[in-house]
């Protein structure tokens, strides 16, 4: 288990760096002299490196010596991050924020990693620390890069966070052990082409996409439009209010850890229904309650709560498919996971802007619902 903890914590760090740089985009348009929808950019690119990072560094967890593959990956966002803080113009920031992307991933290296030290009997609890490690990080990473913005400038965000890598390799070097690679006889352009036959060939794996990505679509429906109603009347908060509200998501995450254990003790396919329902109650909740910040703060606990669970859940289930191929399943799935992410952040917008908040709680509960109406013809 202290292996386990320290896997959880450098993920949750590992993933955090593609956050850091979402609070400050104000902040960074004066800095280079652009404009807001310039500044955009910057997170878009890093979303865009992260996918590049998702596709072609990623499956290469099934094919060379994981240990290393981390080390250096988690040595290279350091690099990356300490680019960014050097940054003399907008164009290398940029550039900067698209390996901080990419490097990023290690997290996605370690989570079947885990999966693949764990006993059987222990996998769906081991995946479910890890993965709430993960959680955590991308919950607190705005806070922290906006405490230490105010503090100390932006420049130190990135600096704090390139150390921070430098000795979290460090001490993976350390910490993790020799691991032989499966697939170690593929090529490369082989074990790419794999990740579709596992999508091709592998049922569960894609009722499980269905089952994460719509609930992630919902999750990520409420935090890009949470902004906006607290912003505005009846709240009127400050962006340091409002960021605070992911201590909430963080609390949800910890929470969800209970997922791995409930899939371990053969509770696996109810609990899923049992969290949907959670994230259903939350959405419905925020939607009707709009004006009353009990039921947010509630609403965004048990969501996480419902989102998390299954997501743990899903992963328990399908790194049992293919012990030889779970980095590329995690492609497969996290891929996917990602596509969805991104059209419900699309949705928020015209789902705010047409139906103002209670609108987007219906159009998120509605795609928990189709979920869940799709998980009661699994066999």
């Amino acid at each position: 288990m202290p292996l386990v903890t320290v896997m959880a914590v450098a993920c949750g760090l590992a993933v955090a760096n593609i956050y850091y740089a979402q609070p400050l985009l104000d902040l960074l348009t004066r800095q280079f002299g652009i404009g807001s929808g310039t500044a955009s950019l910057i997170v878009t690119v890093t979303q865009i490196g992260y996918a590049a990072g998702l596709v072609f560094l990623v499956p290469l967890g099934d094919q060379v010596n994981r240990r290393r593959l981390i080390t250096w990956t988690a040595a290279g966002t350091g690099a990356a991050l300490a680019a960014a803080m050097i940054s003399p113009g907008f164009g290398w920031f940029v550039a900067a924020s698209f390996f901080i992307g990419v490097t990023a991933t290690c997290a996605q290296i370690m989570v079947p990693m885990a999966a693949h030290l764990a006993e059987d009997g222990q996998r769906g609890a081991v995946v479910g620390r890890v993965m709430s490690g993960l959680l955590i990080g991308i919950l607190l990473a705005r806070a922290f890069s906006g405490i230490v913005a105010d503090i100390a400038g932006w420049r130190a965000v990135f600096g704090i966070g390139a150390l921070t890598m430098f000795v979290l390799a460090a001490v993976l070097y350390r910490a993790l052990p020799e691991e032989a690679s499966a697939a170690a006889r593929m090529s490369y352009p082989q074990t790419l082409r794999s990740v579709a036959a596992l999508l091709r060939d592998e049922p569960t794996l894609r009722r499980r996409i269905v089952y994460g990505g719509c609930g992630f679509a919902g999750f990520t429906i409420v935090w890009t439009a949470l902004p906006f109603l607290l912003a505005r009347a009846p709240y009127h908060y400050g962006e340091t209010a409002i960021g605070l509200f992911s201590l909430l998501g963080a609390a949800g995450a910890l929470g969800a850890n209970a997922a791995g254990r409930l899939h371990d003790a053969g509770y696996g396919r109810r609990a899923v229904a049992g969290f949907m329902l959670a994230a259903i109650a939350s959405f419905a909740g925020m939607g009707l309650f709009s004006t009353h910040v009990v039921a947010i703060v509630l609403g965004l606990f048990f969501m996480d709560l419902g989102v998390q669970g299954v997501q743990i859940l899903n992963q328990s289930t399908i790194y049992a498919l293919r012990p030889e191929a779970r980095s590329r399943i995690t492609t497969a799935y996290i891929g996917c996971f990602f596509i969805a992410g991104a059209i419900g952040s699309a949705l928020a917008g015209v789902s705010f802007e047409l139906a103002g908040w209670p609108g987007t709680m219906a159009v998120a509960g509605l795609l928990e619902a189709a979920a869940l109406a799709f998980w009661a013809t699994e066999r």
